[in-house]
This record gives structure tokens, sequence and C-alpha cells, in this order.
């Protein structure tokens, strides 16, 4: 039987954020070392804080949400703040609750340069990789894509010899090409697919 499709609106949910983060998902050993860190940098918070005035937003959730922004490369905070306002997973990390507010975007850059002002940052983030380096998650290898050459990988048949006059192929579409027993360097050859640049595109 079909069933209806129905707006369920504001309805109320049972199951917490952490009850919605598999067991094996791997934000979760980052999750411990950065609650092991921020525990060892509590003292210092204390000092960078007055005992009056408006609470601030918690620096421990702010220093979670900025170590997401880095693993998740989101450019911006405006960015890193919608993620956060749908974000189940991003929430559970941070430490909100399902119904808490998402801070403004502003605000939460003007509380992340207090705590890249007085170091507390820095010292943070050290903490995080000397863990990460001891749990054996931390490599020294780096990879970047150049977006642009995706069409051109995406065949190794559209690589030919620099010298060689281009020629109708017989199946345009998957030609017929023998590379056995020929080195393939790109100073001897090039790739003959067309190439499109990718947009930046703006979300």
């Amino acid at each position: 039987m079909r069933g209806d499709d129905q707006d369920t609106g504001a309805m109320f949910s049972y199951v917490s954020p952490e009850a919605r983060v598999r067991p094996d998902h791997p934000l979760r050993p980052i999750r411990r070392m950065t609650d092991a860190a921020l525990e060892r940098l509590s003292r210092r918070f204390d000092r960078l804080y007055s005992d009056i005035g408006r609470p601030s937003i918690p620096p421990e959730k702010l220093l979670r949400a900025l170590l997401l922004q880095m693993l998740y490369t989101i450019r911006s905070e405006r960015l890193l703040m919608e993620e956060l306002e749908y974000s189940v997973l991003f929430r559970w990390f941070v430490g909100l609750g399902m119904d808490d507010p998402v801070w403004d975007a502003t605000t939460f850059t003007k509380n992340r340069d207090r705590l890249l002002a007085g170091d507390v940052a820095e010292a943070f983030f050290q903490e995080v990789m000397a863990e990460a380096r001891v749990a054996g998650l931390l490599s020294d290898e780096h990879f970047t894509v150049d977006g642009t050459l995706l069409a051109a990988w995406a065949s190794q048949k559209s690589f030919r010899r620099r010298d060689t006059p281009p020629d109708a192929p017989d199946d345009p579409g998957n030609p017929t090409v023998d590379f056995r027993g020929e080195a393939r360097k790109n100073d001897t050859h090039q790739s003959t697919a067309t190439t499109y640049p990718v947009p930046f595109l703006e979300r």
C-alpha cells in the first residue's frame, strides 16, 4: 500500500543526536581526542573570560566547530553556521542539541578572534594533533586534484604521442589504442580530450 506523503511539521523527536551518529563514524575518535584536549585547556579558558557580563559562545563548542570547518574544508563561518543549522552530525560533534539555536556568523567570528588572540586556538589544535599522531591518524602524504583535468583523466585512451598527427578514430566514443610496451610521459604524450573549466560554485 502506498504511504501518505504527509508534512509532519514541528513534531517532537525522542532520538538524541548521539544516537543518530553510527558507532564507527570517523568523527567519534576525533571527538574523544577533542574533549580530552579541551579538558586540559579548561583553566586557560577561565583566564580569558570575565566573571561578569553576558555569556559568550562556550569556547569548547567554538573550537569544535572550527575543527569541523578545517576537516570538511568549509570556506567561511557563514557556511559553517548554515551546516550547523541542519546537520545532525555537526550538531552532535559541536555539542549542540537539536533545538539549540545556531550562532550568528559575525558573533561567531568575534568570539573566534578572542581565542586566536589568546593563543588558545593554537594550543588546542596542537593538543589534537598530538593525540591524533599517537593514534596513528596523521599522514605526511598529500594529494590534490585539479578539477579541469577530470575530463582528460576519465579515459586513458585520450593520451597519444605529441608528434602523432590527429586522425579520425575507428570508434570516436571508444577508440582502439595500443599502449603495450610504450612508456607514457608528460614530455612525450598529451591528452586529446576536451577539458572544461570547473566553475567555483557559490552556495
